[in-house]
């Protein structure tokens, strides 16, 4: 059983051909959800929120918070020499940890989501945020991002590839609290992602596209 559904819409699918193929590929919803989703309504111009912090690029950029029990382990080094690919990686591991905390956090809003997502990529993760909405459901847990490579293409986007586990995570009930442990790791919780970001007008490499393969053997030990 896949404990943590991945981030996948129509969209995402039909935007298969802007991704990398050498950056390797990887996999839906309703379109108009994201205007469902706090925060994430509009993916067009990133804003920083009230609560937001300035960073050592002078960006200044919303607190992302997750909750106690909660994490996102970003594996492997954190600077590969190239500042401008470290950037673009450290842009894409806020962007995971942004659809992690709209998944994880109760609030009315959460700015972080359309900070790091546009587009394609937005409706993705919106679809994927009211998907645990609607269920009630939330998780806890760590879950592990790994192999994550930079491909700069030539229109000047770049491709992000990595691997996720998520056997270390488990499926909440947000109204009683209750954690299911009981769930084993499968093939499923596996996936690879290949994503597509574009640097915006205030210097944030934004996510636009995301294609995930669900049980990549890629990503298995």
């Amino acid at each position: 059983m896949n404990r943590r559904p991945a981030l996948l819409s129509a969209a995402a699918m039909a935007a298969a051909a802007v991704l990398s193929l050498s950056a390797c590929g990887g996999s839906g919803g309703d379109s108009k959800s994201s205007d469902k989703i706090a925060g994430a309504d509009d993916g067009a111009q990133a804003s920083a929120s009230p609560s937001s912090k300035t960073t050592d690029d002078g960006i200044d950029r919303p607190e992302i918070k997750l909750p106690k029990g909660v994490e996102d382990a970003f594996e492997g080094s954190k600077t590969t020499g190239d500042p401008k690919k470290d950037a673009v990686l450290a842009d894409n591991a806020r962007r995971i940890s942004s659809v992690t905390e709209a998944v994880t956090v109760d609030a009315k809003e959460h700015p972080a989501l359309k900070f790091y997502s546009s587009g394609d990529a937005l409706l993705s993760a919106a679809n994927h945020v009211q998907g645990f909405q609607k269920k009630n459901k939330s998780f806890v847990g760590t879950t592990r991002y790994y192999d994550r490579e930079v491909t700069f293409l030539k229109d000047g986007a770049a491709a992000v590839t990595y691997c996720m586990d998520a056997t270390k995570t488990y499926p909440k009930d947000r109204e009683t609290g209750k954690v299911d442990k009981s769930i084993p790791a499968s093939a499923q919780d596996y996936s690879f992602y290949n994503t597509r970001l574009e640097k915006n007008a205030d210097g944030v490499w934004q996510t636009t596209a995301v294609l995930t393969t669900t049980a990549a053997k890629r990503c298995m030990p």
